[in-house]
């Protein structure tokens, strides 16, 4: 197994388990990125910027408090603490099953064969009956003047910071942009986003786009939309300069730190896939047949080097879909449906198809939205922002998508899913008895305006 990702872990801990001699190559972090650098850490960081949100409202929920003061030492020792417990976790998960951990760089240099230039020199070379992969991404840089010798931050380098950045820039207006941007203001930086294209989270419906907008002016997050970056001067962490371009002509924006969140590139390079007959596409990703089988007899590839949607979940689909298979069964990835949560505060969740989407490949649907202010458990937190949309099909009462932003957006998203996925028809939620008050009885409400098709 190439890559102890959430893919790569669940496979190499399954094969050994069950009795098979195996192998996991590493190179830096025994888990991959979620537990240590990317969808924990990020969320335990962001959960802490909430805190701070919240207790700059308290004279709004009855508390008083002379002084607020953020120790961003203190933020992080949070984090370091439960980054260790899942470090700990995976290196006993992983000794306990009996896999031969390799830590370094692994390399093909013969069919199912790979010589790893370990970490702590020398060499070693494996074979193997059957090969996965599970080599992941990193953060892509764009080809930008200035840009690489400013030094600029990645999602990783942020997350460990020790200090507040004065005023930090921000590339890029899609998940690891927007959650970071908000959260960095919330600890008290002044904070700059640069988005190339005509709205934040580009991939979403013009009106969540500017929900968000709006949410970020109200935080006092300057937002530059249809924005070419032209080049950088500078050096992040000291002084640095963007020098973009608008329809409006070309704007300096300087600031003390520069983050990089413009998409992520496969880790497919270098490694010799192509002498064992392992195809990439177009764009660097591993060729996958819906059984996530490669061009090579016997190896298989999984999550973001895959093509997969980026994200853990669907990463563990990857190594389920796998595992079910090598035991004679028939899973696919074909038509999945995946969820996703971008954790701004409040939430944005959406599964399933939105209205571009569906616009786009010509299907027809009715649309229920509702405000979140009308859901009466907002009230009772004070968290009124936001809407919930569901579209459903024309001439069915099929549930094509489900989009909310809004306080525990992601709790809704789940039961809607649910729905999905037993193919239950929307009159199924809208009849429902969900508890008062709770989030969930917003759909009752949500859905009264649909009748049956």
């Amino acid at each position: 197994v190439l890559g102890s990702g959430e893919a790569g872990k669940w496979t190499a801990w399954t094969m050994a388990d069950e009795g098979r001699r195996t192998a996991m190559v590493e190179r830096r972090l025994l888990g991959g990125s979620c537990p240590n650098v990317a969808c924990l850490p990020s969320k335990n960081v962001i959960y802490s910027a909430r805190i701070a949100s919240l207790a700059r409202r308290g004279a709004e929920f009855g508390l008083e408090m002379d002084q607020l003061r953020i120790n961003i030492a203190g933020v992080q020792q949070r984090k370091r603490m439960m980054v260790e417990a899942e470090h700990q976790f995976h290196a006993k998960r992983t000794a306990d099953a009996g896999i031969a951990l390799l830590l370094g760089e692994g390399r093909f240099v013969a069919p199912k064969t790979v010589e790893v230039a370990l970490n702590d020199g020398g060499t070693r070379r494996i074979f193997g009956e059957r090969v996965f992969l599970d080599l992941g991404s990193r953060s892509t840089m764009p080809n930008v003047p200035g840009l690489a010798a400013a030094n600029p931050m990645t999602h990783i380098e942020l997350l460990d910071l020790d200090r507040l950045p004065g005023h930090l820039i921000v590339i890029g207006g899609g998940y690891i942009g927007l959650e970071l941007a908000q959260a960095m203001r919330r600890f008290g930086s002044r904070v700059t986003v640069i988005e190339a294209g005509a709205q934040v989270a580009s991939r979403e419906d013009p009106d969540v786009g500017a929900a968000l907008l709006e949410l970020f002016h109200d935080e006092g997050i300057d937002v530059l939309l249809d924005t070419q970056i032209a080049r950088v001067e500078g050096l992040s962490g000291d002084k640095v300069r963007v020098i973009a371009k608008n329809a409006r002509g070309e704007r300096v924006v300087e600031g003390t730190d520069l983050l990089v969140a413009t998409g992520r590139t496969p880790n497919t390079n270098g490694i010799g896939l192509e002498q064992v007959g392992v195809e990439l596409d177009e764009r660097g990703y591993i060729k996958v047949n819906d059984r996530l089988e490669t061009t090579a007899a016997n190896v298989w590839a999984m999550g973001d080097c895959a093509g997969s949607p980026q994200f853990t979940h669907v990463a563990y689909h990857d190594f389920r879909v796998v595992r079910d298979n090598l035991k004679g069964g028939k899973r696919t990835t074909m038509d999945r449906l995946v969820p996703f949560c971008m954790f701004t505060d409040p939430e944005l969740a959406r599964v399933g198809r939105n209205e571009s989407e569906a616009k786009r490949d010509e299907i027809e649907y009715r649309i229920a939205k509702f405000p979140m202010a009308n859901v009466l458990r907002t009230h009772t937190i004070a968290e009124p922002r936001g809407f919930m949309k569901m579209l459903i099909g024309k001439d069915s009462d099929q549930i094509l998508g489900f989009t909310a932003f809004g306080i525990e957006a992601s709790e809704l998203m789940a039961a809607v899913q649910t729905a999905m996925v037993g193919r239950l028809p929307f009159t199924v939620l809208r009849d429902a008895i969900f508890a008062h008050p709770t989030m969930s009885e917003g759909l009752v409400y949500l859905l009264q305006q649909i009748a049956p098709g």
